[in-house]
């Protein structure tokens, strides 16, 4: 079973990683991407339903364990891809920014619904994976709120960073 579940976890890495090649890709190559993406996105839902399957055969005890593990493997990941990440100035950003922005708006617009789908499934899969290896109902239920709590934030942010600049602009431009 830990095998499955770090080949599974390798998956979604590379499905990652992949989407990040996405934004760099031409046209042609886009359509060839995306099917590459959708195709691993379904072996990644075969190997949950097969992850449900066997940790819904695993003694409770050692759910608790393999919940235990896995948190402590993703703080340590998190933290190694903290380390590692290199950090360019501000300038240097923008540049990057203004070179990866011709991607065309209707064909990232689909890509990313489709995307945003096959995400959301993989997330119920997820979770229905976590409440099997012990996570009660009310903790999913406090880390879904949170989750909803924290896009209101953004969007609340992102609502006032922009009548600041309108008003900046309109008082002092």
């Amino acid at each position: 079973m830990e095998t499955l579940y770090h080949q599974t976890n390798k998956q979604i890495q590379e499905v990652q990683s992949l989407m990040g090649n996405l934004e760099r890709t031409d046209r042609q190559s886009v359509h060839l991407l995306e099917n590459e993406l959708l195709g691993r996105i379904e072996q990644i839902f075969n190997q949950l339903e097969r992850l449900e399957i066997l940790a819904s055969k695993e003694p409770p005890n050692r759910r608790q364990n393999a919940k235990l593990r896995y948190t402590r493997e993703a703080q340590e990941r998190e933290r190694e891809e903290l380390m590692s990440r290199t950090f360019t100035t501000n300038a240097m950003s923008f540049v990057l920014i203004r070179t990866l922005t011709s991607i065309p708006i209707d064909e990232t617009l689909q890509l990313n619904s489709n995307l945003h789908n096959a995400h959301r499934g993989t997330h119920k899969k997820m979770l229905d994976v976590a409440n099997m290896l012990g996570l009660s109902n009310t903790v999913m239920r406090l880390i879904e709120r949170r989750a909803t709590q924290d896009k209101f934030i953004m969007i609340g942010g992102m609502l006032a960073t922009c009548v600041f600049m309108f008003l900046v602009i309109r008082y002092f431009g």
